[in-house]
């Protein structure tokens, strides 16, 4: 037969209800049919197979007087038709380019389950019950279109839940735009968000679109919601409730079809209820609400992403280091880490950079200033010490070792305060310099 010669493998049945037959027992990659079979009409059979299997491509033959038909099942579904009679070598260059579009759907669909497990599986990394309740949440969240709230601390993951979210879904394939609401000026935040016209204020010298509308079909990302003004927050609700976005100094909206996800380190419901933020955008916004773990209640996760950051880095600088000494990880364990996953990367990379053997140790951390902590004060890990390594501790420890060794202002910087607040700790302690005490 033609298509063995050139080939493919095939069944062959002279009745549709015989190949409708084999279609409920397996999938075919493609199906040909001719427009009349003895017990059916092509037409039916090509919209049983798309009904049985969407993906299975459909060929339809059919004689030159029934283009109208072959018309009509293309509307149906089928992806290609040939009329009889026909040339082999056509007919073959059709088989060809159906089975082609299949294979790349096929492809299509393990990248999109490749890409859903790369962000739930390897992104976010961890072990621990609440990164397992974490992943189960994004997995049901990520098959809907619901907006989503994203809360936790600075540092701790919210724009990878986002993306995981995004990339979890039926969205995957469109766009994932992110913008952080506190780094965008209060005047220039409507003009990204909703987009403008030429001229619509002073240097708008073409239109926007805006990010709303870039991400339709796609997931929007709004991270710090809680910075934005109160101005732009009554537009954005405008948009949640009509699904239309009119840009600055246009009298004409556009429907968007855009997916919402809102990160905040802050309270929204408090902020709420003390009117810094709408109330009646937070509970838009706060259809789902996903809570990410601070790092510090993470316990066994933390090494283990400490080991991924520390052989990304390896590769990255082509650092010797292959392993961690058990103190430089139980130093790890008892820090607090007030800048969760972020310090815990940074500690990471600048510890695989100053290492001078391929054991990562104490040494290594000995002038490492962490993330500020919430009250100002840097933390910085003293080689050896038993303390419990909480900031006040730390921020002790480091005034006593290196007083003597900077000035007021080194010291200060060095922990990351002012020269007063620096001042007030050491005199709240009873710390003075070795000059000061003799």
């Amino acid at each position: 037969m033609l298509l063995d010669r050139a080939g493919h493998a095939s069944v062959i049945t002279h009745l549709g209800d015989e190949g409708l037959a084999q279609l409920k027992t397996r999938e075919f990659d493609l199906v040909i049919t001719d427009l009349r079979l003895p017990d059916a009409s092509g037409l039916d059979i090509v919209a049983a197979v798309k009904a049985l299997h969407p993906e299975t491509q459909v060929i339809l033959m059919t004689s030159f007087s029934s283009v109208e038909s072959a018309i009509e099942a293309l509307r149906r579904g089928a992806n290609d038709y040939v009329i009889k009679p026909f040339d082999n070598d056509d007919f073959v260059f059709s088989v060809e380019r159906a089975l082609s579009e299949r294979r790349t759907r096929k492809e299509n669909a393990a990248l999109r389950r490749n890409l859903k497990k790369v962000f739930t599986q390897h992104t976010i990394i961890g072990e621990s019950d609440g990164v397992k309740r974490l992943l189960a949440m994004i997995q049901r969240v990520a098959a809907t279109d619901a907006n989503v709230l994203i809360q936790g601390e600075s540092g701790c993951g919210k724009e990878l839940v986002a993306q995981a979210i995004h990339f979890g879904g039926s969205r995957a394939q469109r766009p994932f735009v992110a913008v952080n609401c506190g780094a965008i000026p209060a005047e220039l935040i409507e003009s990204e968000l909703f987009g403008h016209e030429k001229g619509a204020y002073t240097g708008a010298s073409s239109a926007s679109e805006g990010l709303i509308r870039e991400a339709s079909g796609g997931t929007l990302f709004l991270d710090e919601v809680s910075e934005m003004p109160l101005a732009a927050q009554v537009k954005l609700l405008r948009v949640l409730q009509e699904r239309q976005v009119r840009p600055l100094g246009s009298n004409q909206s556009f429907l968007t079809d855009t997916r919402f996800l809102a990160a905040s380190n802050r309270n929204l419901k408090e902020s709420a209820e003390r009117g810094s933020f709408r109330a009646d955008l937070y509970y838009r916004l706060n259809v789902i609400a996903i809570h990410v773990p601070p790092l510090r209640e993470r316990g066994a996760d933390i090494e283990l992403l400490a080991r991924h950051f520390m052989h990304q880095f390896c590769r990255k600088f082509a650092s010797p280091v292959t392993r961690m000494h058990k103190d430089f990880v139980e130093f790890l364990h008892h820090h607090s880490w007030p800048g969760n996953v972020r310090e815990l990367q940074n500690v990471i990379e600048r510890a695989v950079i100053l290492a001078d053997s391929d054991v990562l140790t104490l040494s290594d951390l000995e002038e490492m200033i962490a993330t500020p902590a919430r009250d100002g004060v840097a933390v910085i890990a003293p080689k050896g010490s038993d303390l419990p390594l909480s900031i006040e501790d730390y921020t002790k420890e480091i005034i006593t070792q290196y007083q003597d060794r900077y000035g007021e202002a080194e010291l200060a910087a060095l922990l990351g305060i002012g020269r007063k607040a620096l001042w007030v700790r050491r005199r709240h302690w009873d710390l003075y310099r070795t000059s000061e005490s003799a």
